[in-house]
Protein backbone atom coordinates (compact mmCIF):
# COMPACT_ATOMS: atom_id res chain seq x y z
CA UNK A 1 0.00 0.00 0.00
CA UNK A 2 1.37 3.77 -0.56
CA UNK A 3 -0.31 6.90 -0.50
CA UNK A 4 -2.69 7.71 -3.86
CA UNK A 5 -1.47 10.15 -6.50
CA UNK A 6 -3.75 12.88 -5.72
CA UNK A 7 -2.44 12.66 -2.36
CA UNK A 8 0.64 12.96 -3.31
CA UNK A 9 0.11 15.97 -6.19
CA UNK A 10 -1.73 17.78 -3.13
CA UNK A 11 1.45 17.63 -1.49
CA UNK A 12 3.59 18.49 -4.47
CA UNK A 13 1.51 21.61 -5.77
CA UNK A 14 1.62 23.13 -2.00
CA UNK A 15 5.48 22.65 -1.80
CA UNK A 16 6.12 24.44 -5.01
CA UNK A 17 4.07 27.45 -4.49
CA UNK A 18 5.43 27.81 -0.93
CA UNK A 19 7.22 30.80 0.12
CA UNK A 20 10.48 30.23 1.51
CA UNK A 21 10.54 32.56 4.11
CA UNK A 22 10.70 31.92 7.57
CA UNK A 23 7.25 31.49 9.25
CA UNK A 24 5.19 31.85 5.98
CA UNK A 25 3.78 28.18 6.08
CA UNK A 26 0.68 27.49 8.78
CA UNK A 27 3.00 25.27 11.04
CA UNK A 28 6.24 25.79 10.50
CA UNK A 29 6.94 27.34 13.70
CA UNK A 30 10.51 28.19 15.24
CA UNK A 31 11.67 24.98 16.83
CA UNK A 32 11.90 27.17 19.76
CA UNK A 33 8.22 26.20 20.25
CA UNK A 34 7.85 23.19 19.05
CA UNK A 35 10.91 20.45 18.53
CA UNK A 36 12.85 22.14 21.74
CA UNK A 37 9.84 21.70 24.01
CA UNK A 38 8.83 18.15 22.52
CA UNK A 39 12.82 17.03 22.64
CA UNK A 40 12.44 18.25 26.23
CA UNK A 41 10.10 15.36 26.86
CA UNK A 42 11.51 12.69 24.10
CA UNK A 43 15.34 12.94 25.05
CA UNK A 44 14.92 11.11 28.57
CA UNK A 45 12.83 8.52 27.25
CA UNK A 46 15.50 7.49 24.24
CA UNK A 47 17.41 4.41 25.22
CA UNK A 48 20.36 5.25 22.67
CA UNK A 49 20.71 9.22 21.41
CA UNK A 50 23.46 7.74 19.29
CA UNK A 51 20.73 5.97 16.87
CA UNK A 52 19.86 7.80 13.89
CA UNK A 53 16.78 10.68 14.11
CA UNK A 54 14.41 10.62 11.74
CA UNK A 55 11.93 13.48 11.00
CA UNK A 56 9.13 12.07 9.72
CA UNK A 57 7.28 14.07 7.49
CA UNK A 58 10.09 16.82 7.69
CA UNK A 59 8.51 19.30 5.13
CA UNK A 60 10.88 22.06 4.26
CA UNK A 61 13.70 21.45 7.22
CA UNK A 62 12.95 23.55 9.85
CA UNK A 63 12.73 20.92 12.78
CA UNK A 64 14.91 19.03 10.45
CA UNK A 65 17.40 21.13 11.30
CA UNK A 66 17.44 21.90 14.93
CA UNK A 67 17.46 18.01 15.46
CA UNK A 68 21.29 18.00 13.44
CA UNK A 69 22.28 20.19 15.89
CA UNK A 70 21.52 18.08 18.39
CA UNK A 71 21.87 14.68 17.64
CA UNK A 72 24.46 13.19 15.17
CA UNK A 73 22.88 11.69 11.88
CA UNK A 74 19.27 13.16 11.14
CA UNK A 75 17.42 12.25 8.16
CA UNK A 76 14.52 14.15 6.84
CA UNK A 77 11.84 12.35 5.10
CA UNK A 78 9.31 13.33 3.25
CA UNK A 79 6.56 12.03 0.58
CA UNK A 80 7.08 15.36 -1.54
CA UNK A 81 10.60 16.10 -3.48
CA UNK A 82 9.42 20.03 -3.46
CA UNK A 83 8.97 19.83 0.27
CA UNK A 84 12.54 18.29 -0.03
CA UNK A 85 13.87 20.55 -2.37
CA UNK A 86 13.26 23.66 0.31
CA UNK A 87 14.76 21.69 3.10
CA UNK A 88 18.12 21.13 1.13
CA UNK A 89 18.15 25.02 -0.32
CA UNK A 90 17.65 25.91 3.49
CA UNK A 91 19.80 23.55 4.61
CA UNK A 92 23.76 24.31 2.20
CA UNK A 93 26.01 23.01 4.69
CA UNK A 94 24.05 19.16 4.92
CA UNK A 95 23.85 19.04 8.31
CA UNK A 96 21.21 16.32 8.29
CA UNK A 97 20.55 13.79 5.06
CA UNK A 98 17.19 14.11 3.16
CA UNK A 99 15.17 11.09 2.05
CA UNK A 100 12.05 11.05 -0.57
CA UNK A 101 9.91 8.38 1.65
CA UNK A 102 6.25 7.06 1.45
CA UNK A 103 6.29 5.57 5.13
CA UNK A 104 2.95 4.30 4.61
CA UNK A 105 4.42 1.72 1.93
CA UNK A 106 5.70 -0.53 4.69
CA UNK A 107 8.39 -1.71 2.27
CA UNK A 108 10.09 1.50 2.22
CA UNK A 109 9.97 2.46 5.71
CA UNK A 110 11.68 -1.59 5.91
CA UNK A 111 14.17 -0.62 3.31
CA UNK A 112 15.26 2.75 5.38
CA UNK A 113 15.33 0.77 8.30
CA UNK A 114 17.98 -1.77 6.78
CA UNK A 115 20.34 1.39 5.65
CA UNK A 116 19.95 3.14 9.03
CA UNK A 117 19.22 0.48 11.85
CA UNK A 118 17.18 1.01 14.50
CA UNK A 119 15.91 4.59 15.00
CA UNK A 120 14.62 7.09 16.75
CA UNK A 121 11.80 8.86 14.91
CA UNK A 122 10.11 12.72 15.42
CA UNK A 123 6.86 13.35 13.68
CA UNK A 124 4.64 16.27 14.03
CA UNK A 125 1.13 16.61 12.97
CA UNK A 126 1.24 14.47 10.23
CA UNK A 127 -1.10 11.06 10.94
CA UNK A 128 -4.37 13.84 11.12
CA UNK A 129 -3.21 14.90 7.53
CA UNK A 130 -2.87 11.29 6.20
CA UNK A 131 -6.50 9.65 4.71
CA UNK A 132 -8.15 7.76 7.03
CA UNK A 133 -7.38 4.36 5.22
CA UNK A 134 -3.37 5.42 5.33
CA UNK A 135 -2.91 5.86 9.35
CA UNK A 136 -2.08 2.62 9.99
CA UNK A 137 0.12 1.64 7.64
CA UNK A 138 1.92 4.89 8.78
CA UNK A 139 2.13 3.48 12.10
CA UNK A 140 2.87 0.17 10.96
CA UNK A 141 5.64 2.20 9.37
CA UNK A 142 6.95 3.80 12.28
CA UNK A 143 7.02 0.65 13.70
CA UNK A 144 9.91 -0.44 11.00
CA UNK A 145 11.52 2.36 11.42
CA UNK A 146 12.09 2.34 15.78
CA UNK A 147 13.12 -1.70 15.21
CA UNK A 148 14.00 -2.75 18.64
CA UNK A 149 15.53 -0.53 20.47
CA UNK A 150 14.51 2.96 18.58
CA UNK A 151 12.08 5.78 20.34
CA UNK A 152 9.15 7.46 18.75
CA UNK A 153 7.74 11.05 19.54
CA UNK A 154 4.62 11.45 17.94
CA UNK A 155 2.50 14.86 17.99
CA UNK A 156 -1.20 15.20 16.68
CA UNK A 157 -3.81 17.91 16.90
CA UNK A 158 -6.53 16.45 19.34
CA UNK A 159 -10.00 16.23 18.72
CA UNK A 160 -10.74 19.71 20.24
CA UNK A 161 -8.41 21.18 17.32
CA UNK A 162 -11.14 20.36 14.95
CA UNK A 163 -13.64 23.18 15.98
CA UNK A 164 -10.62 25.57 16.16
CA UNK A 165 -9.76 24.43 12.71
CA UNK A 166 -13.20 24.21 11.33
CA UNK A 167 -13.88 28.19 12.97
CA UNK A 168 -10.92 29.52 11.06
CA UNK A 169 -11.44 27.47 7.78
CA UNK A 170 -15.09 29.00 7.67
CA UNK A 171 -14.76 32.64 8.96
CA UNK A 172 -16.63 35.01 6.91
CA UNK A 173 -13.69 36.78 5.99
CA UNK A 174 -12.29 33.48 4.54
CA UNK A 175 -9.29 31.15 6.67
CA UNK A 176 -6.30 32.84 7.38
CA UNK A 177 -3.72 33.62 4.74
CA UNK A 178 -1.59 30.63 5.74
CA UNK A 179 -4.11 28.14 5.57
CA UNK A 180 -5.89 29.22 2.85
CA UNK A 181 -3.33 27.34 0.68
CA UNK A 182 -3.58 24.32 2.79
CA UNK A 183 -7.32 24.06 2.22
CA UNK A 184 -6.72 25.44 -1.91
CA UNK A 185 -4.70 22.12 -2.38
CA UNK A 186 -6.44 19.69 -0.88
CA UNK A 187 -5.34 18.82 2.04
CA UNK A 188 -7.80 19.94 4.52
CA UNK A 189 -6.87 18.76 8.21
CA UNK A 190 -8.69 15.19 8.88
CA UNK A 191 -9.96 14.75 12.41
CA UNK A 192 -8.15 11.33 14.76
CA UNK A 193 -10.25 10.76 17.14
CA UNK A 194 -8.49 11.18 20.90
CA UNK A 195 -8.72 7.22 21.55
CA UNK A 196 -7.88 6.21 17.94
CA UNK A 197 -3.89 6.67 18.29
CA UNK A 198 -3.31 4.06 21.08
CA UNK A 199 -4.98 1.87 18.51
CA UNK A 200 -3.00 2.06 15.80
CA UNK A 201 0.10 2.00 18.14
CA UNK A 202 -0.83 -1.24 19.67
CA UNK A 203 -2.14 -2.85 16.42
CA UNK A 204 1.81 -1.79 15.07
CA UNK A 205 3.42 -3.81 17.83
CA UNK A 206 4.30 -0.45 20.35
CA UNK A 207 4.03 0.27 23.88
CA UNK A 208 3.24 4.04 25.23
CA UNK A 209 5.82 4.70 27.17
CA UNK A 210 4.66 8.58 27.95
CA UNK A 211 1.83 11.14 26.84
CA UNK A 212 0.50 13.71 27.68
CA UNK A 213 -1.13 17.68 25.84
CA UNK A 214 0.09 20.29 24.72
CA UNK A 215 -0.56 23.27 22.30
CA UNK A 216 0.48 22.71 19.04
CA UNK A 217 1.74 26.13 17.96
CA UNK A 218 1.25 27.59 14.67
CA UNK A 219 3.14 30.77 12.77
CA UNK A 220 -0.95 32.52 11.58
CA UNK A 221 -3.03 34.93 14.34
CA UNK A 222 -6.11 35.35 14.75
CA UNK A 223 -7.20 39.22 13.23
CA UNK A 224 -6.92 40.02 16.96
CA UNK A 225 -3.22 39.47 17.03
CA UNK A 226 -3.46 36.23 19.02
CA UNK A 227 -1.15 33.28 17.47
CA UNK A 228 -3.39 30.52 16.96
CA UNK A 229 -2.68 27.14 18.92
CA UNK A 230 -3.90 24.03 18.51
CA UNK A 231 -4.52 21.49 21.61
CA UNK A 232 -2.87 18.36 20.58
CA UNK A 233 -1.64 15.17 22.38
CA UNK A 234 2.07 13.51 22.30
CA UNK A 235 3.40 10.21 22.34
CA UNK A 236 6.36 8.41 23.34
CA UNK A 237 6.44 5.10 22.31
CA UNK A 238 8.90 2.44 21.70
CA UNK A 239 9.13 -1.78 21.81
CA UNK A 240 8.90 -1.67 25.59
CA UNK A 241 10.55 0.19 28.63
Amino acid sequence: MSVTMRYREAWEGFWREASEEPGAVFWDADPKVTAARHLALFEPRLLDSGLPMVDLGCGNGTQTRFLADRFRHVVGADLSAAALDHARRADPAGQAAYRLLDAVEKGAAETLHAELGDANVYMRGVLHQCESADRQPLVDGIAALVGERGRAFLVEPAEAAGPVLGGLAQSPDGPPPKLAPIFRHGIAPGEVADDAMPVHLAAAGLTVLASGEMPLVTTEFTSDGTRIELPSKWFVVGRSE
